[in-house]
């Protein structure tokens, strides 16, 4: 069998296989494309995971959800997606730092960030996908990949798409508003196929922009006629970024139970920092799907929206403020991949108005039956920039172990609302990509409060040495930020907000302006 993907408005009819929802990214009408069915998995199923390596651990998920490439294949996809790219060979290891606190961290990929987790596998099947579309005649095009970034996915996605056959990338990232660290990685990506360009204005701006632009005609056959591309997204939007995700919560309860955390069968709660919703959504397919997940504590930083929208059922960002913060790649405000839950737990309709609402009066309110399901398995809380860095200091000096701003916020949460079961902390980046923020943290400094002009004047990779030096043995830098200050910066153009600037700015580096 071969599963099929619905839209959760119901206004394509489609039904695409697994390899064409991927190419095609977004449903016709603005919907995200949905699994038909979540398959049913056996709890002997998920602890056979801990007994193989994680390559085979992807290929063996994909085929719970019925993915339409040949299953040998698959496994091959799987292996170049999780080999010696990543420095350690567990790919997603879980460690237990305190007593029913366990961290499953996610940084170990090139990018030092979890969206490697998505980003070096949904690349390589995106390419077998065009592949094989090519080959039956279904399609003609390559593909020009538009990524709004609030930090690392841009990264990560241009890492993971570079000089990929049948491809093109282009990275709109907000000027500011991304650490120095991301930005840097991001200017200099090296590949033949790829572009970066800085927005003027907050990620909100830069998704909005790169939703116009996929949705104006003109521009789609502009594309088509002068370059033979078609449009793709690497976000979170695409369902090819969140099935390897749902992969890391089975494999990772099973890693659980492996190394003793928790007995087969008991549950287990998730804390996830998330600001797209997208991360925390792969734990939910997980628990569907009959992994022993209890609870999923949703943490958010000072962008609150989420954790208000659990607490009250309303979903308001017609008066609220964007705010900059430590975890910068939670600084949103508007949840792409809520909109996949919402459709789990009330359907098309329900979700075709809410979006409506959201679209134009920037807010919606959920009725009291999906709200209530919803908070059977969902809470959230919240937490601000200082303390933030405060938890990374006390965790630090309690017990050795050194995490970046959001897992800071996830550890936080997960401890004001830890009940009895043991806890699974999301660790979605390796400190070492926020090193200005972390030697604050280290240091007893604010968020704003400026650093001491000994670190103030050192480039980024200086700076996480000081951060290393200052952390103790423990504290490793990975290679790839290292190096940075080595690499020359590819790109330098900053772009207006909104799909005119962004519609500009690829045509321009498409035709070699």
């Amino acid at each position: 069998m071969v599963m099929r993907y619905l839209d959760t408005r119901d206004l394509d009819g489609s039904r695409p296989t697994f390899t064409e929802a991927v190419v095609k990214g977004i449903a016709h009408g603005g919907g995200l494309y949905v699994p038909e069915r979540v398959p049913s998995v056996s709890l002997e199923d998920v602890l056979a995971l801990a007994e193989i390596p994680y390559a085979e651990r992807v290929a063996r998920v994909f085929a719970w959800f019925e993915v339409d490439v040949e299953e040998a294949r698959s496994l091959s996809l799987a292996r170049a997606a999780y080999g010696d790219q990543w420095d350690d060979e567990r790919i997603a290891p879980v460690e237990e730092v305190v007593p029913g606190m366990h961290v499953l961290e996610l940084w170990h990929g090139p990018t030092s960030a979890f969206k490697d987790m998505a980003l070096q596998c949904m690349p390589l099947y995106f390419s077998e996908a065009i592949e094989m579309q090519q080959r039956a005649g279904t399609l003609e095009d390559d593909f020009l990949i538009l990524v709004a970034t609030s930090g690392d996915t841009g990264k990560a996605a241009l890492e993971g798409f570079a000089d990929r056959e049948h491809t093109r990338i282009a990275v709109f990232y907000p000027h500011g508003g991304v650490s120095e660290m991301q930005r840097k990685q991001m200017v200099t990506q090296r590949g033949t196929n790829v572009a970066v360009f800085g927005v003027r204005g907050n990620f909100d701006d830069c998704q909005a922009a790169v939703k116009a632009a996929f949705n104006d005609p003109d521009f789609n056959r502009r594309l088509h006629d002068s370059h033979r591309l078609a449009l793709s997204s690497a976000n979170s939007i695409n369902w090819g970024r969140l099935l390897p995700q749902i992969v890391y919560y089975v494999s990772a309860y099973a890693e659980m139970v492996r190394q003793g955390g928790v007995v087969a069968g008991r549950p287990i709660d998730v804390c996830v920092p998330t600001g797209n919703f997208g991360n925390i959504l792969g734990a939910y397919y997980a628990r569907s799907m009959g992994v022993p997940i209890e609870r999923l504590l949703c943490a958010s930083n000072e962008n609150n929206v989420l954790s208000d929208f659990i607490a009250t059922g309303t979903y308001d960002v017609s008066e609220r403020a964007f705010v900059t913060t430590p975890s910068p790649s939670m600084d949103i405000l508007v949840s792409s991949n809520l909109e996949r839950l919402l459709y789990h737990l009330a359907g098309p309709e329900a979700v075709r108005g809410w979006m409506r609402d959201l679209a134009e009066q920037k807010r919606f309110r959920v009725d009291r039956d999906t709200y209530r399901r919803m908070r059977e398995f969902l809470v959230g809380d919240w937490v601000g920039n200082d303390e933030s860095l405060e938890a990374i200091r006390r965790v630090h000096e309690e017990t050795g172990y050194l995490m970046d701003p959001h897992t800071a916020v996830a550890w936080e949460v997960a401890e004001r609302l830890r009940g009895e079961n043991p806890v699974l902390v999301v660790s979605t980046a390796h400190w070492a990509k926020f090193g200005a923020d972390v030697i604050r943290a280290l240091m007893g400094l604010g968020h704003r409060d400026p650093l001491p002009p000994e670190h103030a004047r050192l480039t980024p990779s200086a700076l996480l040495e000081a951060v290393a030096k200052l952390a103790g043995s423990n504290a490793h830098v990975p290679a790839a930020l290292a190096e940075l200050d080595a690499l020359p910066e590819r790109f330098s153009t900053v772009v207006d907000a909104g799909r005119e600037g962004v519609e500009r700015a690829v045509q321009d580096w498409l035709s070699g302006a």
